[in-house]
């Protein structure tokens, strides 16, 4: 392990060289465009475009070596793909919880330091690239910029206020976001127009971050925010060439004079660089000259966070199929009375020869009766209401917000027609979590959530549950989106004893309901007597030898 915190290390080696991009171009990616400033690799929003939720990435840089990948993400084929527009990356998120549910490795959080235009987001841009890991986020400082009052928006339209002064962002909130992303919980963060100089009214939601890599100004002025950085890179860059690129940007992207330019500079830009930028290099893990041409020191940095990543793994799945059997069923379970009926249909579902048709037909009867047996647990309030001849009813209403449904994809799908049927208006969400097939670990993909999830009941649908591992990684994600344990309720036709057990050990206030309870599951993670791939059956395809998803028992 090369140890960067031993020393600093400056790295200044000849190699060939390209024009760098000016630092401060905005980077559009996951719909935030223009000077959103912000990049991550997984956009938990809600009403766009689904492929916006999929995790990109830039075309990769030929003259960076590529790296070895940590293990979790190790594929047969290169996750990537490659649209005429655009590079998305396809590799999915690996557990960041152990088997009890909590958190387990934080995000590793790289702060670059330097100059304006120092090339800052050119050396993140390329450090992504070349680490070629999933759920990346890039966070800029400069989304942090304080909102101005009336008499300091007067100064900055005349170029008279300090925008490179330390009082002039708001690190309070910048240390409490970086905190929480660090952790692994959703965040919002602030959309700064250099046009107008002020907030934008929408904030954008980022989440999943296995890699934080934030950049401003001042990335090393605060020490609350010196806490939260496992690596600190100085970005070193002569000042002539940094004057050079702020008056290419200033007039092209942010509408402004040279003129002005030059006098913010001088008055503001080049003082507060000595005074507060240029003393931080002392605390610097590594310096880099000439930004992202220096692709040795980028190569240094790469290889460093790729060993923390490694040392960060963890296994659940294979945790979760060792973990102790034949325990009391919690008493969170509830399973839906073995009628005749609810028998009858079993049989149908269960039987191999059943065509898929009839299939179809009693899987939804089934997950009707689930549903209408799910909803009895919500708890309500009491109520009167006026009949039409004017006599009283007391009744019941819901005691909260609303209800929304979320469904673990594929099969967890099938269920929404059922809790619409019965549910008016009730808002969707989807999860998309699957199996590495070099790892056997299950790994996030895609998720879209209503916004203020947090307020609502929430419906997780999955059609089985075998070891768990899917519903444990989806319920890490609704209270990472800071949805209250108690108001969540798993779903599903069937479940083996293991998956309630590691659900429950995790989570012992969500509500687990179903409609049957198998004993066993094999080496295979089968359900055993078990329904079969519940989605092939469903949806009448077959099931690739290299293909495992969430939505059935031989994976999850």
């Amino acid at each position: 392990m090369f140890v960067f915190r031993a020393f600093r290390t400056h790295i200044n080696m000849s190699c060939t060289t390209t024009e760098a991009d000016p630092d401060e171009l905005p980077i559009p990616c996951d719909g935030v465009k223009g000077t959103d400033r912000i990049m991550s690799r997984s956009d938990s929003g809600s009403g766009e475009d689904s492929l916006d939720g999929i995790p990109r990435c830039c075309p990769l840089t030929p003259s960076l070596s590529p790296q070895k990948r940590a293990a979790s993400q190790s594929r047969r084929e290169p996750p990537l793909l490659r649209t005429n527009k655009r590079t998305i990356y396809t590799a999915g998120r690996p557990p960041w919880y152990n088997v009890t549910g909590t958190t387990f490795k934080e995000a590793f959080v790289i702060g670059l330091c330097g100059g304006s235009a120092s090339g800052k987001t050119t050396v993140a841009n390329k450090i992504i690239e070349a680490l070629d890991v999933p759920w990346v986020v890039l966070l800029s400082m400069d989304s942090f910029y304080k909102v101005l009052n009336k008499e300091e928006e007067e100064l900055a339209a005349k170029n008279e206020y300090n925008f490179d002064h330390p009082d002039a962002f708001d690190f309070e909130l910048l240390v409490n976001v970086l905190r929480k992303l660090k952790k692994g919980k959703r965040i919002k963060v602030p959309v700064y127009d250099f046009t107008t100089h002020c907030r934008r009214k929408e904030w954008k939601t980022v989440y999943g971050a296995n890699v934080v890599i934030f950049e401003g100004i001042l990335a090393f002025a605060n020490k609350e925010l010196l806490k939260l950085l496992d690596m600190k890179v100085f970005v070193d860059t002569d000042s002539d060439i940094r004057l050079t690129r702020r008056l290419k940007r200033d007039v092209s992207q942010r509408g402004r004079d040279i003129g002005g330019i030059i006098k913010q500079y001088n008055k503001f830009v080049k003082p507060a660089f000595e005074q507060y930028i240029e003393p931080t290099v002392q605390l610097a893990d590594i310096v880099v000259p000439r930004g992202g041409d220096n692709f040795v020191a980028l190569d240094l940095i790469v290889q460093h966070v790729h060993s923390q990543l490694e040392k960060r793994e963890i296994t659940v799945r294979s945790a979760l199929a060792s973990a102790p059997q034949g325990q009391p069923l919690p008493a969170t379970l509830s399973v839906l009375k073995s009628s005749p009926q609810v028998r009858g249909m079993h049989t149908i579902i269960r039987n191999k020869e059943t065509n898929r048709d009839e299939f179809v037909f009693y899987s939804k009867r089934l997950m009707r009766l689930l549903i209408e047996h799910a909803l009895s647990f919500l708890p309500l309030k009491p109520v009167s209401v006026e009949t039409p001849q004017g006599g009283v009813y007391h009744g019941k209403r819901l005691s909260g917000k609303r209800i929304t449904g979320v469904s673990i994809l594929r099969a967890g799908e099938t269920m929404e027609p059922a809790l619409m049927a019965v549910c008016k208006d009730i808002r969707l969400g989807k999860i998309l979590i699957q199996t590495n097939l070099d790892t056997g670990e299950p790994e996030l993909h895609y998720l879209r959530l209503p916004k203020d999830i947090s307020e609502d009941f929430v419906i997780l649908m999955d059609s089985t549950v075998s070891t768990g591992a899917a519903a444990l990684m989806a319920i890490r994600v609704l209270l990472d989106h800071d949805v209250p344990e108690d108001k969540i309720f798993l779903l599903s036709l069937l479940m083996a004893e293991m998956g309630v057990h590691s659900v429950a050990y995790a989570f012992p206030k969500v509500r687990i309901i179903t409609t049957a309870v198998d004993k066993e599951v094999n080496h295979q993670f089968h359900i055993i007597p078990g329904i079969g791939n519940f989605g092939d059956r469903y949806f009448g395809t077959d099931a690739p030898l290299d293909r495992c998803e969430s939505d059935n028992e031989m994976d999850l």
